[in-house]
């Protein structure tokens, strides 16, 4: 019969480095997927207030944004200094409001469209004019589930 011996001594052995370009592409590919990009450029100043009682937002994809603030410095020479509302990447007038919300409903499932929101992102230093005549084309255009946004007050 013969002798086992223990080998003294092993190392382990070298990290095979064939499979380093998979993991490499892998990952590539799940951050392209995993990543959203901004689909419109803010137009206006948008400051929003601070707040103590926030609630975070269930699904961001069922959200629709209504900027309101001035135009930045370089839409001024064009839009002037006064508020203005922006619906997507572009400035509109509150009569545009109802397109807008159905162009977002009509791409959201039928079972999901109940829980549409929209989310007013206010200017902290924006009169409530602007704000209440905002409120009230949502509210004839049939939404009425509507939030502003805000920070967390710091402690």
């Amino acid at each position: 019969m013969g002798k086992f011996t223990k080998k003294r001594g092993k190392s382990t052995p070298a990290i095979s480095t064939a499979s380093l370009p998979d993991i490499i592409f892998m990952l590539l590919f799940f951050f392209m997927v995993v990543t959203v990009l901004r689909d419109s450029e803010l137009m206006v100043t948008n400051n929003v207030p601070q707040a103590s009682e926030l609630t975070k937002l269930e699904k961001k994809s069922l959200v629709n944004y209504l900027y309101i603030g001035r135009p930045l410095k370089k839409y001024q020479g064009t839009y002037g200094t006064k508020p203005r509302l922006q619906l997507g990447d572009k400035f509109s007038e509150i009569s545009e409001i109802p397109l807008f919300l159905e162009k977002h409903r009509s791409s959201v499932p039928e079972n999901q469209r109940p829980g549409i929101n929209t989310s007013l992102r206010v200017d902290g230093d924006v009169t409530m004019g602007i704000v209440g005549d905002v409120k009230t084309e949502l509210r004839k255009a049939g939404q009425l589930k509507v939030n502003y946004s805000a920070k967390p007050k710091a402690r």
